[in-house]
């Protein structure tokens, strides 16, 4: 269980040059998938082998002045009901300015930990300037340079001590988190599978309160179905329900083994969908999109190939992931979604003994090699499976740093060709042997 960190504040005090500057060094390990966009807004940090994640609620916010006023104490609201540690960020060039006051009035009645973080101190002058932070009433500050990075590992020592140990998880039963925007038929879907309304179902967006853990038993699998019901106040503004939708589903991912990505097949496969497919894909879960309400989609003879290979475009190259068309309303095909589910499961925990690896893929290799990169030719001499929760092989070449890409995505596209691993992100290391 990852603890979530959230970095307020105004416009222009620096908020996402630290935010960048505390995933920075892990974004560059984590992401190995090239031509992936990032939601900005998002990422894992760890320090002193503690991991967290931060959100950055400043990315959230568009329009003027005034606007700001208002969308800034909703962000605060949010990280304040979402994160286990706040990071109030200001900015000593200008000092204490009255929207600065606004938000301290909101954290000082909070009883999570706030660190009051005044940026842009890079000389003495500017350590004795930030003497004027303590009439926020928030008491002891840090003082940082986002730029430089100077002082951020006092900040973060004192961060990590009062982040929450991460609890291993009481049951050992697998965990299926349903999760998508808001209003795409998430509580109807647990309801229809379950068979009794046990969360009441309107059609208001964002009327599920919390995400709540279901025990359930069937095709003699148990698991918990988790709903991650996105949104806990009524959609005051757009924004405001989108980025609770994704802070929501950021932590149920966080936490599960499967995704069930469901969405609305008459809005489409749109961007926010597409943003929580890829925070499934880079946390390494298993993924099983559901295509709901297609029932209310007007048919032409080949609509369900089509609509899967519009899908498959959008979420290239990861494309080996299982899509099936639901009807939650008319009780279609939901429990072919759990079975799915139950296969990406296995998927996921599957083990290839070594010696079969290397008997499959090492054919392969011989046929097809690596292309050789400035007249160097890579010669790959061994795999196997790492001892990891989801799949991960390791190739042990002469030249691990002359395999490009594409390889990797060769070979990736070959194991799951041999060993079916359908609706699991692989990673692929080369390393030296």
């Amino acid at each position: 269980m990852g603890a979530i960190v959230a970095i307020v504040g105004r416009p222009n005090v620096g908020k996402s040059t630290f935010f960048n500057r505390l995933i920075k060094r892990r974004e560059a390990i984590v992401d190995e998938v090239s031509g992936v966009t990032r939601d900005r807004h998002y990422g894992k940090s760890d320090w002193n082998g503690k991991e967290f994640s931060v959100i950055d609620t400043g990315g959230y916010v568009v329009g003027s002045d005034d606007i700001f006023e208002k969308e800034i104490d909703k962000q605060v609201e949010l990280a304040i009901d979402e994160a286990d540690a706040i990071i109030f960020m200001v900015d000593v060039e200008s000092g204490v300015t009255g929207m600065d006051e606004d938000v301290a009035k909101l954290l000082r009645k909070v009883d999570k930990p706030v660190f009051l973080t005044v940026n842009k101190v890079d000389n003495t002058q500017r350590v004795a300037d930030a003497v004027e932070f303590y009439s926020l009433g928030l008491g002891e500050y840090y003082t940082v340079s986002s730029i430089n990075g100077s002082g951020t590992g006092e900040l973060l020592d004192a961060l990590v001590e009062v982040l929450p140990e991460s609890a291993e998880e009481e049951s050992e039963l697998p965990r299926f988190a349903v999760v998508g925007r808001p209003n795409a038929g998430k509580s109807s879907f647990i309801n229809a599978l379950i068979g009794e309304e046990r969360y009441i179902v309107t059609d208001i967006a964002g009327t599920t309160r919390d995400s709540i853990d279901t025990k359930y038993n069937r095709f003699g699998f148990e698991f918990n179905l988790v709903d991650t019901a996105g949104i806990r106040r009524k959609a005051k503004v757009k924004e405001d329900l989108e980025f609770y939708s994704v802070m929501r589903s950021v932590r149920s991912i966080e936490h599960c083994d499967v995704c069930l990505l469901v969405f609305d097949a008459t809005r489409g496969f749109d961007g926010q969908v597409q943003n929580i497919f890829w925070l499934a894909q880079r946390n390494n879960k298993g993924i099983v999109i559901l295509v709901n309400k297609w029932d209310l989609v007007e048919k032409e003879t080949n609509s369900v190939r089509d609509y899967t290979k519009a899908i498959k475009k959008q979420i290239e190259p990861f494309t080996d992931v299982p899509i099936v068309f639901i009807s939650v309303l008319n009780k279609q095909r939901i429990f072919k979604a759990i079975e799915t589910a139950v296969e990406v499961y296995k998927n996921r925990s599957k083990r290839v003994p070594t010696r079969k690896l290397n008997d499959v893929m090492l054919t392969i290799i011989e046929k097809t090699p690596p292309p050789a990169y400035k007249g160097k030719y890579v010669k790959i001499k061994f795999c196997t499976q790492l001892p990891t929760p989801y799949p991960q092989f390791a190739f042990f070449c002469n030249l691990p740093q002359y395999v490009r890409d594409p390889y990797k995505r060769f070979l990736e596209n070959q194991l799951r060709e041999h060993f079916d691993f359908t609706g699991v992100p692989i990673t692929i290391f080369m390393r030296k042997k």
